[in-house]
């Protein structure tokens, strides 16, 4: 059994992102900008900022950070957003969600530059997707298929199962692997947690990613023997024995499942990191198509 190690593959891909910026500033005199607006202190929200800061400055990355109280107006939060559509040295804008309960999202994001929407959330991005068009692609989607390419696990005519349904991970990330391209070509099954009959779905699976944001959904009678397990969850469970007071595991039953699986990425370390850098890699393209 092949442990899919996200933290590995991502620190090999920021290494070569780094050459990537270097050469862009010796050859074109230009370093890639993001910008992070974050508003109201979630502490999940804050330590993923932290971590994208720390990660642009690995590669070389200039980053600009906008921290705001919960109580901040959302057209204050817009006009931002407009001042860094228009700002040149900044080549991808990420708004930190959740939100406070205020601020309209969707407007928001949607009021985002398309050219720098990073986090492949605006519409434009969405539909260029769906079509297979360039554009940006949502960055745990990508960092999932990447996860999977770089450990040279094939994609291309499998059957691939995943379960769950946000505009997240779920429904972009079925976009991305049904495309007629290298790197995908699979056959996609999407479920999720009101499935009828999950269990009889998910045993079809060669590739079963879950991403139903809830526990031990996919238990070791779930899966048959040899597939590929892709855990995209991230939840919090209590557990006296940490100074913390809880632990961090995913969507799946990691200990009973590993033990069927040809692969799996584990939680934390797996489809995390490549978030993130998948996050870097949006922001140097979008740069590399701002030279005129």
């Amino acid at each position: 059994m092949k442990i899919l190690d996200g933290k590995a593959i991502a620190s090999k891909m920021r290494e070569e992102m780094k050459a990537e910026v270097e050469r862009l500033k010796n050859m074109h005199n230009l370093v890639p900008g993001l910008a992070v607006v974050l508003v109201g202190d979630n502490p999940a929200s804050i330590s993923y900022v932290r971590g994208k800061r720390k990660a642009c400055d690995e590669v070389g990355i200039y980053s600009e950070e906008y921290k705001f109280d919960a109580e901040y107006p959302e057209e204050k939060l817009l006009r931002l957003v407009d001042k860094l559509n228009k700002n040149p040295k900044i080549h991808g804008i990420l708004v930190q969600l959740p939100l406070p309960e205020h601020i309209n999202e969707e407007k928001v994001l949607y009021a985002i530059d398309p050219s720098k929407d990073v986090d492949g959330f605006h519409p434009v991005n969405v539909g260029r997707m769906m079509i297979g068009a360039p554009g940006f692609l949502s960055c745990t989607p990508h960092g999932i298929q990447q996860l999977l390419l770089r450990n040279n696990i094939e994609i291309e005519g499998k059957h691939v199962v995943i379960v769950g349904r946000s505009n997240i991970v779920g429904k972009p990330l079925a976009m991305i692997l049904v495309q007629k391209k290298p790197g995908a070509n699979a056959t996609v099954t999407m479920c999720h947690t009101r499935t009828k009959n999950l269990a009889e779905i998910t045993k079809q699976a060669d590739i079963l990613i879950a991403a139903a944001g809830r526990p031990n959904t996919i238990t070791e009678n779930m899966v048959k023997e040899g597939t590929v397990v892709v855990d995209v969850g991230v939840n919090r469970v209590k557990d006296p024995s940490k100074k913390s007071g809880y632990r961090l595991v995913g969507d799946v039953d990691f200990e009973r499942v590993s033990k069927k699986a040809s692969a799996i990425s584990p939680v934390p370390g797996g489809v995390g990191p490549m978030t993130i850098t998948m996050l870097l890699h949006n922001t140097i393209q979008s740069a590399k198509l701002s030279i005129r």
